[in-house]
């Protein structure tokens, strides 16, 4: 039989063996190549443009985006948990991060300009 300090020893063994794989495992899983970026320009005209023509810097279905008196957050809000018979919420298919990408490329907008991700 073992003496109680052997047992404590090979106890130890294991869990740093079981802790330093799950280490390395973790390590691998976050070597993987980051995320294609957001492509907002490309969303935005795929998705949005069908409602707010030339990236909302002119009005369609929607309304002008471009220098719009609405707040970010406002925005945000919108894009977000749209709007009941007039637009679509997109809360579930954004993250927030990408909603506030959203509104950065809305914001930078100009009419003499191409549009281009924040």
């Amino acid at each position: 039989m073992k003496s109680p300090s052997a047992r404590i020893s090979l106890l130890s063994l294991a869990a740093a063996t079981l802790l330093s794989m799950a280490t390395i495992g973790t390590a691998a899983a976050n070597d993987k190549p980051d995320a294609k970026p957001f492509d907002v320009k490309g969303m935005f005209r795929n998705v949005c443009g069908f409602c707010h023509e030339d990236y909302g810097r002119k009005e369609g279905k929607g309304p002008k985006l471009m220098n719009s008196e609405r707040t970010d957050q406002q925005l945000f809000d919108r894009i977000k948990n749209g709007k009941p018979g007039r637009m679509a919420a997109f809360g579930g298919v954004f993250t927030d991060d990408q909603i506030w990408q959203m509104v950065k490329f809305i914001r930078n907008l100009k009419a003499d300009e191409e549009p281009k991700n924040p």
